[in-house]
């Protein structure tokens, strides 16, 4: 053997959340997915979107749309800011609890 070996791999701090995981899960304007159904982030095919990235939302705004059991149920904003992330497409099939936009 030639080389030393490296040194153990030591988890990050955490102090910086990596962007994912359990962190997102703790983020404090996380809204999640109240049910399990498709998300449609329009009122419908053609139109434009609800909401988009770096938009301000206020209290009680549609963020999206998701349907179950052919029924439409609007995902409404917990409080108003900014939003800083769409976690979900179009058209895509979401479970309960799964994050779908962050708000600041």
């Amino acid at each position: 053997g030639g080389w030393p070996a490296p040194p153990p791999a030591t988890p990050a701090p955490a102090a910086a959340p990596a962007a994912g995981g359990d962190d997102l899960k703790n983020h404090p304007g996380l809204v999640k997915s109240p049910i399990v159904g498709t998300a449609y982030l329009t009122p419908e095919p053609g139109a434009p979107a609800f909401i988009s990235e770096g938009a301000a939302v206020k209290q009680g705004d549609t963020l999206l749309i998701i349907e179950a059991m052919k029924v439409m149920n609007p995902i409404t904003a917990p409080k108003g800011g900014v939003v800083k992330a769409i976690l979900v497409n179009s058209e895509q099939p979401v479970e309960y609890d799964q994050p779908l936009v962050i708000i600041e």
